[in-house]
C-alpha cells in the first residue's frame, strides 16, 4: 500500500469522527437538559419532560417551561382554581380522542375564568390526553393519587 492509498482511506474515516464528535456534544446537550429538569421536578407532584416543554402540577399551580442546557426558561403558571375548561389541540384544531393520523404542534389548552388560553407544547399526542384527563378530574374535586409522569 503506497502512501497515497493510506492518505486517502486516512482522510474517508475523517468525515465519520467528525460525525461522532458531534453526536456526542447532542447527547451531552440533551443529558444537560434531563438533568435541569430532575433538579426541577421533585417540587411538584407531578411533571413531564419532552423537548417541546416541561410540565410540573404542585397542588393547584401548574408551571411549564423551555428545558435547556444551562436550565428550565421562560417559566410560565397557572392556578388551577382560575382554570374553566382544558382540552388538547393539534395545529389550532381540537381533538377528542387518540389518533395516530394527527400531524402538527399539540398543546394541551387551558381556558382560564377571564378567556385567556394558556397553551402547553407536548410531542406525544397519548401524553397530552393523560394530562387533559388529570387535569379534568382535579377541576372537578377528585383527589388524584399517585405518580404520573
Amino acid at each position: 500500500m503506497s502512501v497515497g492509498e493510506s492518505m486517502s482511506h486516512g482522510l474517508l474515516w475523517l468525515p465519520l469522527l467528525a460525525v461522532f464528535i458531534v453526536l456526542a456534544g447532542l447527547g451531552w446537550v440533551e443529558y444537560r437538559k434531563l438533568e435541569h429538569y430532575r433538579q426541577w421536578a421533585q417540587q411538584f407532584e407531578a411533571s413531564k419532560y419532552d423537548i417541546a416543554a416541561v410540565l410540573g402540577q404542585g397542588g393547584d399551580r401548574l408551571t411549564w417551561g423551555e428545558p435547556t442546557p444551562k436550565g428550565i426558561v421562560n417559566l410560565q403558571s397557572c392556578n388551577l382554581s382560575t382554570v374553566q375548561r382544558v382540552w388538547v389541540e393539534c395545529s389550532g384544531q381540537e381533538i377528542e380522542t387518540d389518533t395516530s393520523h394527527v400531524k402538527g404542534t399539540i398543546h394541551l389548552v387551558l381556558q382560564t375564568n377571564t378567556g385567556e388560553h394558556c397553551r402547553i407544547p407536548f410531542t406525544e399526542l397519548p401524553l397530552a390526553f393523560a394530562w387533559r384527563d388529570r387535569l379534568q378530574l382535579k377541576l372537578a374535586g377528585s383527589k388524584i393519587e399517585g405518580e404520573f409522569a
